[in-house]
C-alpha cells in the first residue's frame, strides 16, 4: 500500500444539518472519547501492511465536526501517524472546524498540537440562511473565528461558502462573497447546495420547489463567485476551489491527481495506486466499526481493484476538475497509450460544444464546461 496522504474521519456533530448526507451523527461525549482509541488501533493494524516511512505529505481531519476533538486527541493522532508512516517536515495538516465549536483558547491549542491549516465551515454570513441550514453558529461567530485563528498563529485559513440556498438571490450571494473577501482567507471553497435524497431537506424542498433557485440563477452565482474572487487575487484552480498563490489545498489536490490516500474512521475511503488503483471503504456505522476493531479486525467493507479502462476514465474526470486540466504526456506515461487515441471522438464533440479546450499538451474545461462539468465527466464513462 503506497500513499502520501492520510484522512481521519470524525463522524460527530453538535447537531446534524438538514442538508447533510455525509456520514455523521450527533455527538455523545462518551462516543467521541472512545472513538480516538479506535482510530489509533485501526492505524496500528494498517501500519503492519503499509510500506514503512512513507513520509506523509498531508493529514486531513474531516467530518462531521473534527473541532469537537480536544488538542490532546488531535496531537495523539498526529504523533502516532508520524511514528507509523513518517511525516514530511513541510506537511500540510488540516482541521475542519465549525465556528460554533472553537474559541481563541482552543484554536491556540490546535495550532500547538500540530494543525497548520484551518478549514472553516462558514457557509454564509447571513443569520437567516445559517438558521435555515441548521448551522450551530451565527454570522458574528463566523467572522470572529477567522480573527481568532489569525491571533492563534494560523497563516493558512480556508472558508466554505454555499450558494443556491432556498430563496437566496444574487445580491445576497454577492454580500456573502464580499464579506468573505474582506476577511482575506487564503482559500475559498464555493459550493452550490444540492438536495440529497434521504435528508430532511429532500422532504422540505422536493424536486421542483419554487423556493430553490433555478439553474440560470445558480449559474449566475457561479459566475459571480468566479468574477469577484479572481478579481481579488484568488486563483480558480479547481471547479469549486479558489486559493491565493501557493495556498492550494495540497490534500484535496492529491485526490484529483489520484495520489494514494489512506482513510481511517467510520465510512472512510482509501485509494492506493497499486497497478491501476485500488479503492477501499470502511463500514458505515459506528457499531460495526467498534465491533471489527475490538475483535482485532480491520473495519473494511469493500475492496475494488480498478481495471485499466476504469483507471483511465477516473484519470480524465478527476483531472478535468483542475484548472490545469489533463496533461496528455502524463496520461501516455501512466497508461502507455495516447489520450486522443482513446478519447479523441469524445474530446472533439466536447470541444465543438464549447465545453473543453484542447491544445497540443493539455485538455481543460472552459468556464461553460465547469458549469456543465457533470455532463462532461459522463461523456468519458461507458
Amino acid at each position: 500500500m503506497m500513499f502520501t496522504r492520510l484522512y481521519l474521519h470524525i463522524p460527530f456533530c453538535l447537531r446534524k444539518c438538514g442538508y447533510c448526507a455525509f456520514n455523521s451523527q450527533e455527538m455523545l461525549v462518551n462516543d467521541l472519547n472512545s472513538y480516538v482509541p479506535l482510530l489509533l488501533e485501526e492505524m496500528r493494524l494498517l501500519a503492519a501492511d503499509a510500506n514503512p516511512r512513507q513520509q506523509l505529505d498531508s493529514i486531513y481531519f474531516g467530518g462531521g465536526t473534527p473541532s469537537l476533538l480536544d488538542a490532546e486527541q488531535v496531537n495523539s493522532l498526529i504523533v502516532k501517524a508520524t511514528e507509523h508512516f513518517g511525516l514530511d517536515p513541510c506537511s500540510e495538516i488540516t482541521l475542519e472546524a465549525n465556528p460554533g465549536t472553537i474559541n481563541q483558547r482552543t484554536l491556540t491549542a490546535f495550532r500547538t498540537a500540530g494543525i497548520n491549516r484551518l478549514s472553516l465551515g462558514i457557509q454564509s454570513f447571513d443569520d437567516n440562511f445559517l438558521e435555515c441550514l441548521g448551522r450551530v453558529h451565527n454570522a458574528d461567530q463566523a467572522r470572529k473565528a477567522i480573527l481568532e485563528a489569525r491571533n492563534a498563529g494560523f497563516e493558512n485559513i480556508g472558508i466554505d461558502l454555499m450558494n443556491s440556498l432556498p430563496s437566496q438571490n444574487l445580491a445576497q450571494w454577492q454580500t456573502d462573497l464580499k464579506q468573505g473577501i474582506e476577511l482575506s482567507p487564503e482559500h475559498f471553497s464555493i459550493y452550490g447546495l444540492t438536495i440529497e435524497e434521504g435528508t430532511p431537506f429532500s422532504h422540505r424542498y422536493p424536486y421542483g420547489s419554487t423556493e430553490m433557485p433555478d439553474e440560470d440563477l445558480s449559474a449566475d452565482m457561479f459566475e459571480m463567485a468566479d468574477d469577484l474572487l479572481t478579481a481579488a487575487g484568488y486563483e480558480h484552480y479547481e471547479i469549486a476551489n479558489y486559493a491565493r498563490p501557493g495556498h492550494r489545498s495540497r490534500h484535496n489536490s492529491g485526490y484529483w491527481q489520484r495520489d494514494g490516500c489512506l482513510g481511517l474512521g467510520v465510512g472512510a475511503h482509501s485509494f492506493f495506486k497499486d497497478e491501476n488503483g485500488v479503492r477501499l471503504s470502511n463500514v458505515s456505522t459506528l457499531k460495526e466499526y467498534k465491533e471489527a476493531l475490538n475483535a482485532g479486525r480491520l473495519p473494511h467493507l469493500d475492496n475494488q481493484r480498478l481495471s485499466r479502462d476504469e483507471a483511465m476514465q477516473e484519470y480524465m474526470f478527476l483531472g478535468l476538475r483542475l484548472a490545469d486540466g489533463v496533461s496528455m504526456d502524463k496520461f501516455e506515461l501512466e497508461f502507455g497509450c495516447s489520450c486522443l487515441g482513446v478519447y479523441g471522438k469524445v474530446i472533439d464533440e466536447l470541444v465543438l460544444l464549447g465545453l473543453l479546450l484542447c491544445d497540443k499538451t493539455n485538455l481543460r474545461l472552459t468556464r461553460r464546461g465547469m458549469l456543465l462539468s457533470n455532463q462532461v465527466f459522463a461523456s468519458f464513462l461507458p
